[in-house]
C-alpha cells in the first residue's frame, strides 16, 4: 500500500505535481499523475542489528507529553520541531515513540518538491520497515491547517498513518479538508530543510515498494544525492535548579537563611 494525497481541482498546471500526492501507501494508479506503485514484498537480507523495540510497534506505546521538542540531525545540519499533543493527540503519541525509540535513525528524506512538501519516514532497515507495515493508528480530527513548516502524517486514506512524516514547505491549506492533522511545526532550522537536495523530485516516491523491500541500500544506489537523518532525539527538558541555602554567622549565634520563594513563571501570548 502507499500513502498518498488526493489531488485538488483548480490548482495552476504548475504546481499540479507538487499538490496532488503526499504519498505514503495508496492504492490506485492516475494516468495523470505518477503514484507511487508499491507491493507487500520485503527483503531482510541487510542491515545491522535491529533494537528489538522497533520490531514489535505494539509496544511503542507511551503516551507524549503534552508538549515536547525533537532535534534532527542531518546530512545539511540540524533542525528542531516542537510538538503540542492537544492538536493531534494520536499522532503525537506516535511521533513521540518512533523518535524516542530511534526509528528515524538513518531514515532518508525520499521525497523533497519544493514548494509543496519534503517527506520521510521509511526505514532504511526493511526488516523494521516491514514490522511497521500495518501499524497503523487511527486519525485525529484536523485542528491546524498544513502551513509552511508543520509535521503532518502522511495516509493512504481514512485511519492508515504508520510512520511516514512530511513537513510543509509552503502554505498547504488545501490537504486541510483531506484529513491531515498538523501535529507539531518547526521552529528553528526551516533553512536547512530548505537546502535538502531536490533533484529528484518524485522519482523516489514511486518507488516505495523498492524503498521497503531493500532499505537504504536501494536509495544510495538509485538515488545517491538524497539527504538523510542521521539521528533524531528528545530534547531533554531543563533541568529545575534548586535554590542554595546559606549560613550566616552573626555575632555569638548561627542562623541558616530559608531559601527564596520561587518566581512564578511569566508568559506571554
Amino acid at each position: 500500500m502507499r500513502k498518498s494525497l488526493a489531488g485538488v481541482a483548480g490548482l495552476v498546471v504548475s504546481i499540479c505535481l507538487n499538490t496532488a500526492m503526499v504519498w505514503g501507501r495508496s492504492q490506485t494508479q492516475s494516468s495523470t499523475t505518477k503514484k507511487p506503485s508499491s507491493t507487500t514484498h520485503r527483503a531482510t537480507t541487510h542491515k545491522p542489528a535491529v533494537h528489538r523495540s522497533l520490531l514489535d510497534p505494539s509496544t511503542l506505546n507511551q503516551k507524549a507529553p503534552d508538549t515536547f521538542k525533537a532535534r534532527f540531525t542531518t546530512t545539511k545540519g540540524d533542525f528542531v520541531v516542537e510538538v503540542t499533543r492537544a492538536w493531534a493527540p494520536l499522532g503525537a503519541d506516535r511521533f513521540y515513540n518512533l523518535v524516542k525509540n530511534g526509528f528515524f535513525t538513518d531514515v532518508e528524506f525520499f521525497r523533497m518538491v519544493p514548494p509543496f512538501v519534503v517527506q520521510f519516514g521509511i526505514s532504511g532497515n526493511p526488516k523494521i520497515a516491514a514490522a511497521w507495515t500495518h501499524a497503523n493508528i487511527p486519525d485525529d480530527p484536523v485542528t491546524q491547517s498544513n502551513k509552511q513548516g508543520y509535521l503532518t502524517f502522511a495516509t493512504a486514506g481514512p485511519n492508515t498513518r504508520t510512520t511516514q512524516v512530511f513537513i510543509n514547505l509552503g502554505e498547504n491549506a488545501q490537504l486541510d479538508g483531506q484529513g491531515f492533522a498538523p501535529f507539531g511545526r518547526v521552529i528553528e532550522g526551516m533553512d536547512v530543510i530548505g537546502k535538502f537536495d531536490s533533484e529528484y523530485g518524485d522519482q523516489p516516491t514511486g518507488a516505495q515498494g523498492q524503498i521497503e523491500a531493500q532499505g537504504n541500500a536501494f536509495l544510495k544506489a538509485s538515488f545517491p544525492n538524497l539527504d538523510s537523518i542521521k539521528t533524531a532525539a528528545i530534547v531533554p527538558v531543563a533541568a529545575v535548579k534548586k535554590p542554595v541555602i546559606s549560613t550566616t554567622k552573626k555575632p555569638g549565634t548561627t542562623t541558616t537563611k530559608k531559601p527564596a520563594a520561587p518566581k512564578a513563571p511569566s508568559s506571554t501570548q
